[in-house]
């Protein structure tokens, strides 16, 4: 919990807008409290069915509600300019790949990272890399991830990330829908 109330009160300093999925519980509850109570500036993005449960956080700066999990990750990239996933579960896993899929098929060209707390993400560094030596991945897209338990590194690469070539471009330059 330490580590979300800092990831908060950091990217508040640095006036870097937080964008999640507009909960009031777990890391990402704690992530927008802290950013909150720093003065930063907090988005929600919530589906109908969450907000039903009551498991809104109700003092965003922002929210917003949309009706499925779809709408919710798609509003979620939309306003995002990159990614940053904390220790989390099958949810969180299944966040930061659909966006790190969507960028190596060319649908946006955002960073993804992984603060990597306590060394949390070392298992999922080892598997990625096995997906390359395998042949299932390029190294390329496999460079497309931070792993990183420094916060101002994840964001100085975020400022200076260069998307590698969409998997689905041909040799024309075009892509493919």
């Amino acid at each position: 919990m330490d580590a979300a109330r800092y990831v908060g009160k950091w990217l508040a300093e640095q006036e870097i807008r937080l964008v999640y999925g507009g909960g009031r519980v777990g890391l990402m509850g704690a992530v927008a409290d802290s950013a909150l109570a720093c003065g930063g500036h907090v988005t929600g993005v919530i589906p109908k069915s969450l907000l039903e449960r009551e498991i809104a956080h109700t003092g965003l700066s922002e929210l917003h509600v949309v009706d499925n999990m779809h709408q919710r990750k798609n509003v979620m990239a939309e306003l995002s300019s990159g990614f940053i996933a904390l220790p989390g579960g099958a949810g969180t896993a299944e966040e930061i790949f659909e966006q790190w899929t969507w960028a190596q098929l060319g649908i946006h060209d955002k960073p993804c990272a992984f603060l990597n707390v306590n060394h949390f993400y070392d298992p999922l560094r080892v598997m990625v890399q096995q997906m390359v030596s395998e042949g299932f991945m390029k190294q390329a897209y496999a460079d497309m991830l931070l792993f990183s338990e420094n916060l101002q590194d994840i964001i100085v690469y975020f400022k200076t990330y260069v998307p590698p070539v969409s998997k689905w471009t041909t040799q024309n330059g075009n892509h493919h829908a």
